[in-house]
């Protein structure tokens, strides 16, 4: 059933807001492809997803309705551990499928790209399943260019899914930084 949200507001997570936030990400693995497993989190590992996120000065930003429940959730981190990358990051978005073709995603999206703008990254990168034409509508919506596709790159509900690579330079006259 699909809500209609009159008033909502982006702010950053709080730790009261990790139950929320697991609840999101694990309805997407038991329910999507959002997320390449069968797995669902625990709150302790989800706890410490945030922690992470926090200590590593990445950003997670909550969306929330007029009763400040968590209706959607955006963050990033590093897209790959070697210094080469440190410049790039990969940034995920939920939105509670009730809130879902609102304009959720392109606002926590946008938050997102003016939050890493903010930190200097260079490049902003999202990994979507090939079928999900929504999520790459979304970012060709705010600039980004699919960069790259893997056929078949992984499995989930007894199909084969296409991994698509959506990328977005958001500092283009940033001086390549020494190793």
């Amino acid at each position: 059933m699909r809500k209609n949200v009159h008033a909502m507001a982006l702010r950053d997570a709080e730790p009261r807001d990790i139950p929320a936030i697991l609840a999101l990400y694990n309805l997407a693995v038991r329910e999507t492809t959002a997320a390449w497993t069968s797995q669902e989190e625990t709150l302790d590992e989800r706890i410490t997803w945030f922690e992470n996120r926090r200590n590593g000065g990445w950003p997670v930003i909550v969306a929330v309705d007029k009763d400040d429940q968590v209706i959607g959730f955006a963050s990033y981190g590093p897209f790959r551990p070697r210094e080469g990358y440190r410049k790039t990051v990969e940034h995920t978005v939920y939105v509670d499928p009730g809130f879902q073709g609102q304009g959720i995603g392109v606002k926590l999206l946008e938050c997102l790209i003016d939050a890493a703008r903010d930190q200097d990254v260079h490049v902003i990168v999202g990994v979507v399943d090939g079928d999900n034409t929504a999520s790459i509508a979304l970012h060709k919506k705010l600039g980004f260019e699919i960069s790259g596709r893997l056929p078949e790159a992984g499995t989930k509900f007894g199909r084969w899914l296409d991994l698509v690579f959506l990328s977005k330079v958001i500092t283009p006259d940033m001086v390549s930084p020494p190793m």
